[in-house]
């Protein structure tokens, strides 16, 4: 389990050294395809854009454990309506 903790942390402090440069480039994939598609998807990118930048914050500040910080975790997200 020290593995899978360790690269749990590993991927969160990646994510929280290049968030910026993610999300920048999410906008930027997004558009491209937004673009090509002529506008046909707009929503559905939108939406998959949101959910990706989301699960990218999630994972930015997640807690690498109780030495990490308080130990509380992070913030749920919302309920989505199906």
């Amino acid at each position: 389990m020290r593995l899978v903790d360790n690269l749990k942390a590993k991927v969160s402090e990646f994510a929280q050294q290049h968030e910026g440069k993610v999300d920048r480039g999410l906008e930027k994939a997004a558009k491209v395809i937004d673009e090509r598609t002529k506008g046909k998807y707009s929503d559905k990118i939108h939406t998959g854009t949101d959910k990706a930048k989301d699960a990218m914050e999630r994972i930015a500040h997640r807690e690498t454990g109780p030495a990490g910080g308080d130990g509380t975790p992070p913030d749920a997200p919302p309920p989505t309506a199906s």
